[in-house]
């Protein structure tokens, strides 16, 4: 699963779902792409509101389904159905430092703090799927305690294949540069998540003994960034195509009710840096009505 200087698509709520790994994909076909985090309680309950519950990952191919949660055994549970669901394999989320998780769940980013339920976790993952485990945390839960280490041996301890490290810790949030220590002795690989954005970026925590990285918030309104670190493909001449097939893609998967108010987001970081974009976020933060949102798209990106 796991191939040398491997590429990924990072876990992010709120964008990586469906509609944006087919799009992703479109320009890395293959892609090792990650779902938005899916609680466990959620997913074990089977909440008809949320999407990802229902979703079939053997149609997509190379998928990774985050899970988060700090009961042993409903983590064990999600992971059988996202593995009988076609995931490729299961990543625990033990970075998440969004307070409702990290505090109030006692998941994510808490189990930093508490290594011996994430190793049950961990070990309750592996034994209940077939397909790998890996788990994505962070340096530590702030500058005091920064053990990122001995949570990796715990991983491979209880049967993780790989890990993913961000770059902070948990109190530094997004805020800041993201610091990607050397690895040396690690009981498995690890992958570099934090602030890459560019082939250089890639080769630097390759040199710092990093197995792969993770692009996160540079795939943002830039999905076509993996073609081009990857060095199959560069930017697209026709983005409005783009950002009009993703439209499509919202639209189809949400209904035109819901995903028009959630696409806006994607408008407005696909239009960055370009002339009028203040302007056109403006008018389009005031639209709901699909066509005339097309129409908006249409003009701004003078695509037919």
């Amino acid at each position: 699963m796991l191939d040398k200087n491997q590429i990924f698509a990072a876990p992010m709520a709120g964008i990586s779902d469906l509609p944006f790994r087919t799009i992703i994909r479109d320009f890395v076909p293959g892609l090792p792409v990650m779902t938005e985090m899916i609680s466990c309680h959620s997913l074990v309950e089977q909440h008809k509101n949320c999407l990802r519950n229902f979703e079939n990952y053997a149609r997509e191919g190379n998928v990774g389904t985050q899970i988060f949660g700090s009961v042993p055994q409903l983590m064990a549970d999600a992971a059988q159905i996202l593995a009988d669901n076609g995931a490729t394999w299961i990543d625990i989320n033990m970075g998440c430092p969004v307070p409702k998780v990290a505090t109030r769940s006692g998941a994510g980013a808490f189990l930093m703090r508490d290594h011996k339920l994430a190793g049950q976790i961990i070990n309750a993952v592996v034994r209940a799927v077939k397909i790998p485990v890996s788990i994505k945390t962070r340096l530590g839960w702030d500058a005091d305690s920064m053990d990122w280490a001995n949570l990796i041996h715990i991983a491979a301890d209880n049967g993780a294949s790989w890990a993913t490290l961000h770059g902070r810790t948990r109190a530094a949030g997004y805020s800041g540069v993201a610091v990607h220590p050397e690895i040396k002795n690690m009981p498995i690989p690890i992958i570099a998540n934090g602030d890459i954005k560019c082939r250089a970026d890639v080769d630097f925590v390759m040199k710092c003994g990093y197995a792969g990285a993770m692009i996160g918030r540079a795939m943002m309104g830039h999905p076509w960034i993996f073609a081009e670190i990857l060095e199959t493909g560069e930017k697209p001449k026709n983005i409005g195509a783009i950002v009009l097939k993703h439209l499509n893609l919202m639209i189809e998967y949400y209904g035109a009710r819901a995903a028009i108010p959630m696409f806006r987001k994607h408008l407005a970081w696909y239009s960055t840096g370009m002339p009028n974009s203040s302007e056109f976020r403006i008018k389009i933060n005031q639209i709901t009505d699909e066509d005339l949102i097309r129409d908006e798209i249409l003009q701004f990106w003078g695509c037919a």
